[in-house]
C-alpha cells in the first residue's frame, strides 16, 4: 500500500483519514473496554457469592504474584547502599 503524495494537500488528506480512522478505532477500544470493566450485576444471591469468590480469589492471586515479584526483583526497587 505505497501510496505517492504529489502536494500538501494530498497529504492533508490522508492526515485528515488516518485521524478520523485513529477516532473510529479509540472510540470502539473505549466502548469494549466499558464492558470488559464495568462490574455485572448478579441476578441471584447465588451469582452475587460467586462474584465476590471470584473477585477474591483474583485478589489474592494479584497480591501473591506482587509478593513473589518483589521477592525475586526486589532489589531493582530499592536504594539500598551497599557496604
Amino acid at each position: 500500500m505505497n501510496r505517492t503524495y504529489d502536494n500538501l494537500t494530498d497529504i492533508r488528506a490522508r492526515k485528515e483519514e488516518l485521524g478520523k480512522q485513529v477516532k473510529e478505532k479509540r472510540d470502539k477500544i473505549g466502548a469494549l473496554w466499558t464492558t470488559l470493566s464495568t462490574p455485572k450485576k448478579a441476578n441471584t444471591k447465588g451469582e452475587m457469592i460467586a462474584t465476590i469468590i471470584a473477585n477474591s480469589i483474583t485478589a489474592f492471586d494479584a497480591f501473591m504474584l506482587v509478593r513473589k515479584l518483589m521477592t525475586q526483583y526486589g532489589s531493582l526497587f530499592t536504594h539500598r547502599k551497599r557496604k
